[in-house]
Formats: structure tokens, C-alpha cells, sequence
């Protein structure tokens, strides 16, 4: 199958690159801006082409879609990061015309089902624990969080009006090799291994739950090939809390660092104090146990990389 994934320079589209060319038939095109992702995160081998472009740009993607007639398209192109994004809301919003892009040329090229990445940002500040697919308080004012929502509605409404099936993944902090320091774990192990301080903001008892990119991948790569979760929404994650405190702490563990622990300032918004995903959907097709926070963070070190 042709496979077109933007934003594929990045951590978990790179990541979801290598693991489809695995299969020889597989042809994978990644369709990246650069503006976050970085060429080396892109596998070299004969059934994957690059490509810098941006998926905002409707002639650039128009002319990619028409060239290579996908089958499967992963719509993974957002701009990303906590302070990126509040530091540049404007830019957040024109991601918006990236997901139009996507779906008119897919509508129109034949392509079977179109996967979307939305983010656990949609909950905004939770209701009720574990966090339901079909709980959404739409309570979040940032930016980045209203585009996912807004995106999520573009899915859905063109599959009512056209008929062009999708599956909305909603991520709750993947983690794993390759991920830059734009985020919390990599940023946690870079200053570890160097014995720098390790910065929290307000407390550190906000909690979260992380998702080593194997799971994450199992668990894609069985929604695309049994054509499970069509027209449907699945958060992906893992659904053991840790506070960022107990985190640091951890990561201070298994790097053996002499690293302090301190603590700055509460952000003024876009820092949620809780987020656990219901995973019910995603258990069922792993059918298996999650690998570990400790594990996960100890594979990372056998080959550490930072960007």
C-alpha cells in the first residue's frame, strides 16, 4: 500500500515510518516542513521518500497526492510543544487549513481512510477520571487545543457529507528514542545525564501518564491492518499516573544522576493537573501488558539521542 504521512520528520511519524517500510510493499511517503522534525529522525531505505513541504500549503499537497495515489494517509503535521505553541497561537490556528488540505485531496483521490492525530488536549481540564472518547468538556482555550477539537469536526463532518472513513487518535504523551527535548521526558533525561537541575513548574503534582512508542505502534499498526476503530475515536496511551514530581525522581534513578530536583513558577495556563486516558479500546487490541515507565525510560538510554 501507498502511505503518506506528514509531519513524518517528527518523533512518532518517523517512528510510524520505519515501522510500516518494514513490510516491502509498503511504499511511504513523509511530508515534513522541518519546522520541528529533522531529516535524520527519517529512515533511509528504498521505500520511503522525504519530502520538505507543508501540508498548509494546498499546491504542495495537492501535487504529492496526485503523483502517488495513497491508499492510507496519516495526518500528523501539527505545530507542537508547550512553549512553541503559546508563544505562537497564529501559527496554531493556520493548522487548520493543513487539516482542510488533507481531507479535500483525500475526498478526491481515491485514498481509503485518512488517520488523524488529535491530542489529549481536547479534554482540557478534566471532569471526570479516566478521560472517555465520548467525554469532552471542550473547557480548554488554548489555541493548539481548540485546533484539534476543530479538527476532530472536519473529520467527522466529511465523513457524513463524502463518505472518506476515518480514525481520530487522541495521544496522551508518547515517549520514547528520538523525541526532542521540546518535551517533558527527553527534556528530563537530557538535563539528567548532563547532573543539571531538573525544573518543575508550581508543585509538581500535576500528573500525567506516559506511552512508550512501541505500544503506541502495535497498537496503529493493528488499527490500520485488522481495519479496526473506522469512523471512530481512540485515545492512545498508557493509563498509569505519575505526578511530574514522581517523574523527575525517577528519571534521577535510572540515570544515577547527582541532578537537583527545583521548582519554578505555576505556567499561567496550558499546564492541566490531571490527565489519565480511559484505555479500554486501545487494552483490547494490545491484549497485552504496557511496557513499564522504568522499562521504557531504560530503553531509551541503551541509545540515547537528543534533539
Amino acid at each position: 500500500m501507498n502511505v503518506l504521512i506528514t509531519g513524518g520528520a517528527g518523533f512518532i511519524g518517523s517512528s510510524l515510518a520505519e515501522r510500516l517500510a518494514q513490510h516491502a510493499d509498503n511504499y511511504v511517503v513523509v511530508l515534513d516542513n522541518l519546522l520541528s522534525g529533522y531529516v535524520a529522525n527519517v529512515p533511509q531505505t528504498r521505500n520511503i521518500r522525504f519530502i520538505k513541504g507543508d501540508a498548509n500549503d494546498y499546491n504542495t499537497l495537492a501535487a504529492i497526492m496526485h503523483r502517488y495515489q495513497f491508499d492510507y494517509v496519516f495526518h500528523y503535521a501539527a505545530l507542537v510543544g508547550v512553549q512553541r505553541t503559546l508563544s505562537r497561537p497564529k501559527d496554531v490556528l493556520q493548522d487548520i487549513k493543513g487539516i482542510e488540505n488533507i481531507l479535500e485531496l483525500s475526498k478526491n483521490s481515491g485514498v481509503i481512510r485518512v488517520f488523524y492525530s488529535s491530542s489529549s488536549e481536547v479534554y482540557g481540564e478534566p471532569v471526570v477520571l479516566p478521560q472517555h472518547e465520548e467525554t469532552t468538556p471542550l473547557n480548554s482555550r488554548l489555541p493548539y487545543a481548540v485546533v484539534k477539537n476543530v479538527g476532530e469536526c472536519y473529520f467527522r463532518s466529511y465523513q457524513q457529507e463524502h463518505g472518506l472513513d476515518y480514525t481520530i487518535f487522541r495521544f496522551f504523551n508518547t515517549y520514547g528514542p528520538k523525541q526532542s527535548t521540546d518535551f517533558v521526558i527527553s527534556k528530563f533525561l537530557e538535563a539528567a545525564m548532563a547532573d543539571r537541575d531538573i525544573t518543575l513548574y508550581g508543585d509538581g503534582l500535576q500528573t500525567r501518564t506516559f506511552c512508550y512508542i512501541t505500544d503506541n505502534l502495535d497498537f496503529t499498526e493493528s488499527v490500520l491492518k485488522d481495519k479496526l476503530f473506522i469512523n471512530d475515536v481512540v485515545n492512545v496511551g498508557n493509563d498509569v499516573q505519575y505526578t511530574i514530581r514522581n517523574l523527575a525522581e525517577l528519571v534521577v534513578k535510572v540515570t544515577a544522576s547527582a541532578s537537583a530536583i527545583t521548582y519554578l513558577p505555576a505556567l499561567p495556563e496550558g499546564d492541566m493537573t490531571r490527565r489519565q486516558p480511559d484505555t479500554q479500546k486501545m487494552k483490547s487490541v494490545l491484549n497485552r501488558e504496557y511496557i513499564s515507565l522504568e522499562q521504557g525510560l531504560q530503553e531509551i538510554l541503551t541509545g540515547i539521542t537528543f534533539k
